[in-house]
């Protein structure tokens, strides 16, 4: 992107003077009290759900919704904190925690290498050469910024992370850089501290993209932003679940694919079963590794998201027309299946960042050309789109939910937003999170596959969704 469209961007939003301001979007600002009662009741009654309606185009030209939403932005690139330093840009994942008094506290990565304009300036960097890092925000439920500051520095490019069950925030480094290519472990309620400048080294040095834990067993998946790209495993030496427990090292493996023999046979098979299994790889240098030991090639794998026993991870040029897909592994099962699978039909580009909503849709942020958008999809396999970023070209990073399920929080990269956003969002639902991570996809947006190798699925007792990921990456179905 040139400098020249991000100082344009940056003049329109100064001469707007619509920083921190709040806007309502639809003819009446809000829905009324009967339609939001009914959504909140019945969010995907059947025949009746389209989303929350179709999106109104935003007076102050930054982010449309439906009716009934509004934003704020609550932070802008090169705004002064309260400690003098410039907030930084190229604002890109993001979590939030619960904080005292019904706060929230985000946890915020910017995704920056050397020289720039607004770098992360750090009194305790990891390294003083480069300008990476994070920063907080303390956001009462007001939706306005209490206090905003930085929480580690001097790292490369960090672009997505994730939260920890225990409150702290894993930054990683997307880069191959010497000395760089860690995960680094964030307490927001210790800034800068020690722990913030110490790499968790057997978590792998690679080009790192996102992670999340699985609460249930402590396990740490990774996801890798590379060619070719590999999905991975930390198994902690030290599972209590605390602040610096990942440190005390582990184990780290990629997912192969496996091809086991059997008695059984039939005219679709010759006597094959398939299986994932977990190679261990050499943490100073893992991509070689999983690439010497067969594990499976993934395009660019982007965000994740591990909720209701589902790890959900994005490849953001994956599939035959390389325009993304979504996959889910779940660990119970040590299944992997091709949730999803982008065309040109279904109108949906470059999956990125994505997340599991509070009541059990999976939201899927664009980062493709052009206008990037927030779509959904329900358990009851329907598309619709929440949001629609009218800054072309800047890539949507980090949506999360605050803790209480009544606020959504997104940033825009370039130039550095982060926007709140509420309104008649449907009620926090635990069982339609659980539904949503077996359920079928839209119909349009799931993996085509042949009869033949549906009727082999059915005989090996497989999803079609889980035959077509061993498809889709060179195992010999049939």
């Amino acid at each position: 992107m040139s400098e020249k469209t991000n100082m344009e961007r940056r003049r329109f939003l100064k001469v707007g003077g619509i920083s921190t301001a709040a806007i309502a979007l639809g003819a009446s600002g809000l829905f009324s009290l009967s339609e939001k009662a009914a959504l909140a009741a019945s969010p995907h009654a059947k025949g009746s759900f389209s989303g929350y309606g179709p999106l109104v185009k935003d007076p102050g030209g930054i982010f449309d919704l439906p009716k009934g939403f509004q934003y704020r932005i609550i932070s802008e690139e090169g705004k002064k904190m309260a400690d003098g330093r410039p907030v930084p840009q190229a604002f890109d994942g993001m979590a939030a925690f619960q904080g005292k008094n019904n706060s929230t506290i985000l946890v915020r990565n910017h995704e920056l290498t050397g020289d720039t304009e607004y770098p992360v300036i750090g009194k305790n960097p990891y390294s003083k050469d480069y300008t990476g890092g994070t920063t907080a925000l303390v956001v009462g439920n007001d939706r306005k910024v209490k206090e905003e500051y930085v929480t580690s520095a001097g790292t490369i490019r960090n672009c997505a992370g994730g939260g920890t069950p225990w409150g702290t925030w894993l930054t990683c480094e997307e880069t191959l850089e010497k000395g760089h290519g860690y995960v680094f472990e964030v307490d927001p309620l210790d800034p800068e501290s020690n722990l913030s400048k110490t790499p968790i080294r057997e978590m792998g040095a690679f080009s790192h993209e996102a992670v999340d834990v699985d609460p249930a067993t402590g396990i740490v998946y990774l996801t890798e932003d590379a060619g070719p790209s590999f999905f991975y495993r930390f198994l902690p030496n030290d599972r209590s679940q605390t602040i610096g427990s990942l440190h005390k090292g582990g184990k780290l493996q990629a997912a192969a694919m496996e091809e086991l023999s059997t008695n059984h046979a039939s005219k679709f098979h010759s006597g094959q079963k398939f299986g994932i299994v977990w190679k261990d790889v050499d943490p100073e240098k893992p991509t070689d590794d999983a690439e010497e030991k067969g594990c499976i090639q993934f395009s660019r794998l982007e965000g994740c998201h591990m909720v209701g026993g589902v790890f959900w991870f994005s490849d953001t040029s994956g599939g035959s027309e390389a325009l993304g897909t979504v996959y889910r592994y779940i660990p119970a099962t040590n299944t992997l299946e091709l949730f999803y699978e982008s065309t040109h039909a279904n109108d949906l580009e470059a999956p990125d960042n994505i997340t599991v909503t509070p009541w059990g849709d999976l939201w899927i942020a664009e980062d493709g050309d052009g206008t990037d958008r927030i779509i959904g999809l329900t358990p009851e396999g329907e598309a619709y789109t929440f949001a629609e970023n009218r800054l072309n070209n800047s890539e949507l990073a980090g949506p999360t939910f605050s803790p209480d399920g009544s606020t959504l929080f997104v940033n825009i990269q370039d130039p550095g937003l982060t926007l709140a956003i509420w309104g008649p969002f449907a009620k926090r639902n635990a069982r339609s999170q659980r539904q949503m991570g077996h359920a079928a996809p839209p119909a349009g947006y799931a993996p085509k596959i042949s009869d033949n190798v549906a009727a082999f699925a059915e005989l090996q007792g497989m999803s079609d969704l889980e035959v077509a990921a061993f498809q889709r990456h060179g195992m010999p179905i049939l």
